[in-house]
């Protein structure tokens, strides 16, 4: 545990770089995903497959990124049994998520692509 240790500020600072990134990474796809589904709606009016996909891509990215802040946080700052504990819901929780998502974006499941 890094916690009492002159390492602990650094990884601090690391937990929040990818929390900020994971953040942006969703913010960004959202401006992507609604400048792309407006160009496509000029084009034929299916906005909204290109709007989701798109989107929904970015929130899968970001999510990634976000347990990623969410390990470093717990193995190198405060590892606990309560904060690993917390962390395995977080990933349970997210897991499904992205897997919800890649089924709603790619219409099948991740295991059956051709």
């Amino acid at each position: 545990m890094l916690a009492d240790t002159a390492l602990a500020p650094i990884m601090t600072h690391i937990v929040m770089f990818f929390e900020v990134a994971g953040a942006a990474v969703i913010l960004g796809g959202f401006v992507l995903a609604v400048w792309r589904a407006g160009k496509r709606f000029k084009l034929d009016g299916h906005a909204f497959e290109i709007l989701r996909a798109t989107f929904g891509r970015a929130i899968l990215l970001g999510l990634e990124i976000l347990i990623a802040a969410d390990l470093v946080r717990t193995l190198a700052i405060e590892l606990t049994l309560y904060t690993l504990a917390v962390l395995a819901v977080l990933i349970g929780i997210r897991t499904v998520l992205a897997l919800s998502l890649e089924v709603e974006i790619e219409g099948r499941w991740p295991w059956r692509r051709p």
